[in-house]
């Protein structure tokens, strides 16, 4: 591969010790073939989650934290954005007064300093940026979101928290400064999830901001399991709250269209947020995974407003007509049919659940016919994607898994870490579950909540930031991946920003389309790569790229170059007629 720059242009210089850690850490990975093997020590990563667990219960302490990828400063490759908890009243009867917080409870950005090693491989290394960087998120934080809000080139930074969230406008230069208040986006309900969304396609990015329970710690009571012992309580013990939608004035304001919108009135309790075509009509609709209520699927009706179709499409409830309590979400389409399909990781007792689409947004729950019933039902998932790990051009699925309760049950220790589990698509509608080969890191039980997906160190396959709920980040490198032929994809807006929302298609010889969308958005509290990876297996060439872009038009490019990013901009490929 090429050489990888930093922001100045110059190669900086490899640290010995990092690169040492680093073969040290692949080496037996390597040997025995796991696909993704644990870099986090070696490559300078050192975040750790504080919950502020007071010994209360509070529902709160388990629902953090979240994170995710973002190339804050534009030089090609991905920087990692931590969400941090911080501490809690020691009692209800304390919760108005001030609770003392130190440096530690901050959330925390890291720079990628990737740099080719001495063998011509990339190696990554993580350097603290966040003082340098201005920003100061002390709240008790949730989730991450990341756009480019002011189509100047650069992603700009969401927190949700548990309380008002925050806005972080970026400057372009490695800084940030807090817009909150002026831009009228801080939600002070308990959010989790958000996402970037062009909703009435007017080339400014919006923002849904899924909320969850009306749950303060004033209001705070103890809640049992059938054993007597207090447990954390059940979402159901909270009024669930409605969500909010924001619309990009273009100014650096936005304006709450949540009732213009018809998004306000139907209470969910969001935990996932995911952003996609389901209906085919070429607009932005958005499906919301709920916490024991039903999901809710917004269909956008072209005219500013939105339609919850959840119900209709069969996509609210599971085949048996049951509200589950979903954390985790992403849609893509893992059948290679040319439309989006769901996925969704649910509590423990529950199944994780696959929709799958017929092509006009009409949904079948084929969760025991995929395969996926049994080996999810001991686990509680959150952060999820659906990833080609192995570039074979088909969508595997990854959940990352983590118990919210101490509920004893058959088969459940009594602790919330649990490992986690990758599922290999078999091409026939069904997946199986390689989780016991898919490398030490998922045999490790902890209390995984976030999950940030994309290609960390610019080698072609898809790569896992994990974050523990009162626990350690961790970095999960891909090492089967690249070892196909892929094609790597930016694209970008006529703007300049990434074009999120554009539909990827890429003709393979003798084989289906595969068809990609551009997405930051989904998993569960977090931020990916909004960059497209194709797997080719082992067709080396595609014979061309179809792009459906977010206002509508469509373009068609010639085949581009294999196992590299390229990217495409609007307005560059020749116009093409609606596939």
């Amino acid at each position: 591969m090429g050489h990888l720059h930093t922001p100045n242009g110059r190669l900086r210089r490899l640290r010995t010790l990092p690169i040492l850690l680093l073969a040290m850490a692949l080496g037996p990975a390597m040997a025995a073939g796991a696909p993704f093997v644990d870099v986090t020590q070696p490559t300078g990563l050192s975040f750790t989650h504080h919950n502020g667990q007071t010994g209360q219960l509070y529902v709160v302490e388990i629902m953090g934290a979240g994170g995710g990828f973002l190339d804050y400063d534009n030089d090609g490759d991905l920087d990692l954005y931590l969400v941090q908890g911080g501490p809690l009243p020691k009692s209800p009867a304390q919760a108005s007064e001030p609770v003392p917080t130190t440096p530690i409870y901050r959330d925390r950005l890291f720079r990628n300093d990737l740099h080719p090693g001495s063998d011509g491989r990339p190696v990554l290394h993580f350097t603290d940026v966040t003082e340098a960087s201005g920003i100061e998120a002390a709240d008790y934080g949730m989730g991450v979101a990341a756009g480019d809000i002011d189509n100047d080139g650069d992603l700009d930074i969401y927190v949700t928290n548990f309380g008002p969230n925050q806005l972080y406008r970026n400057n372009g230069d490695g800084t940030f400064t807090n817009i909150t208040s002026r831009a009228g986006v801080g939600d002070p309900a308990w959010s989790v999830s958000a996402a970037f969304v062009d909703y009435d396609r007017d080339g400014r990015l919006d923002l849904y901001v899924g909320n969850y329970v009306d749950f303060s710690i004033a209001r705070h009571q103890p809640c049992y399991a059938p054993t007597s012992l207090q447990d954390y309580c059940s979402p159901q013990t909270y009024r669930p709250l409605s969500d909010r939608l924001y619309h990009n004035n273009g100014d650096g304001t936005f304006e709450d269209v949540s009732a213009k919108t018809r998004i306000v009135g139907n209470l969910g309790g969001a935990l996932g947020v995911s952003v996609a075509d389901l209906n085919g009509d070429g607009w932005p609709d958005i499906y919301v995974a709920n916490d024991g209520t039903p999901n809710l699927l917004w269909i956008n009706q072209q005219d500013g407003t939105f339609s919850d179709e959840g119900f209709m499409s069969g996509a609210a409830v599971d085949m048996h007509g049951n509200a589950q309590a979903s954390m985790g979400l992403d849609a893509g389409d893992f059948d290679a049919d040319g439309d989006e399909d769901l996925f969704m990781t649910n509590i423990f007792g529950e199944t994780n659940t696959i929709y799958v689409n017929d092509g006009k947004g009409w949904f079948e729950d084929r969760s025991a016919a995929a395969a996926l019933g049994p080996p999810s039902q001991s686990y509680t998932g959150f952060g999820t994607a659906w990833i080609d790990y192995d570039n074979d051009g088909w969508l595997d699925l990854l959940a990352v898994n983590g118990a919210v309760d101490f509920l004893p049950a058959p088969g459940k220790p009594l602790s919330l870490a649990e490992s986690s589990q990758l599922f290999a698509n078999q091409r026939n509608g069904t997946f199986r579950d390689l989780s016991a080969k898919a490398g030490p890191a998922f045999a490790v039980r902890q209390v995984s909540r976030g999950a940030a997906f994309g290609d960390v160190d610019n080698d072609g396959d898809t790569d896992v930031l994990v974050t523990t709920n009162n626990g350690p980040a961790h970095l999960w490198l891909n090492q089967a991946g690249n070892r196909s032929h892929w094609l790597g994809l930016r694209l970008l807006e006529r703007s300049g920003r990434d074009a999120y929302g554009a539909r990827v298609a890429v003709s393979v010889p003798n084989d289906k389309t595969r068809w990609r969308r551009v997405r930051a958005e989904g998993s569960y509290a977090a931020t990916n790569d909004p960059r497209v990876l194709v797997g080719m297996g082992a067709e080396p060439r595609s014979e061309g790229v179809l792009v459906l872009w977010p206002d509508g038009k469509h373009e068609r490019f010639g085949p581009p170059p294999r196992n590299r990013y390229t990217t495409l901009q609007e307005g560059q490929g020749h116009e093409a007629s609606t596939p």
